[in-house]
């Protein structure tokens, strides 16, 4: 912060209130960019810093979907965001195989169901799903894909969408059929590990969870 009046417009928008939903304080936000006082206090670079900020705060895991499918621009916008995720000595080994068929979706669900002995929709009726691999060839491979799923979900956010971290892509991708699959896409199943599968869609109404708070003892300063 550069200023008095930098840290103030900051503790403004940050420090929660209990009245106001997530929604309406991005609403708040985008009235103050819109103030010349706002942009001479905190300067447009710094504020969508701070709108940054605000989404990685506010951002929370759907799962609950509305049916219809989202936009080939919300897609490619999130999906540009995954390919500019850190990776460790810029290697870049990840892999995003983005689904959209509702045959191959319904597929993969019961194969990642299968995972966990359920017979549910593990990815909660949404209509784009996006599985993150990584090269194993890379020592950070791990990381590097956590990394890609991180920036997914709050790309997801930016653009209006909802999204989840769905687990088991590495267990689903180890069977023959997983296998199989990756062979199809052009991947080698030797080589490339399973992250997780991003799913993404619409908000159904109850979809997201009321945040908890943050818990206590968190960050250790040593």
């Amino acid at each position: 912060m550069k200023n008095k009046r930098d840290r103030l417009f900051f503790t403004q928008l940050f420090v929660p209130q209990a009245s106001q939903s997530s929604y309406d304080r991005r609403a708040e936000l985008d009235v103050r960019l819109a103030i010349p006082s706002a942009q001479s206090a905190c300067g447009m670079e710094d504020s969508m810093k701070l709108e940054t900020l605000m989404s990685i705060k506010e951002r929370r895991s759907v799962r609950s979907y509305r049916k219809e499918q989202i936009s080939k621009e919300e897609l490619d916008a999130v999906l540009e965001a995954g390919t500019y995720a850190a990776s460790g000595m810029g290697r870049q080994p990840a892999k995003m195989v983005v689904v959209q068929e509702p045959e191959l979706i319904a597929k993969l669900s019961k194969m990642n169901g299968a995972v966990m002995g359920a017979d549910s929709d593990p990815f909660y009726g949404a209509p784009t799903v996006v599985i993150v691999f990584a090269d194993t060839n890379a020592g950070t491979w791990l990381q590097d894909g956590s990394l890609v799923m991180g920036n997914l979900m709050l790309a997801a956010y930016a653009v209006g969408l909802g999204s989840c971290w769905i687990n088991r892509a590495k267990e689903t991708f180890e069977t023959p059929e997983g296998k199989a699959l990756l062979a199809k896409w052009g991947l080698d199943p030797e080589k490339y590990i399973g992250v997780g599968y991003c799913i993404l869609g619409y908000p159904a109404p109850n979809g997201t969870r009321t945040p908890g708070p943050r818990k206590a003892g968190y960050v250790l300063h040593v």
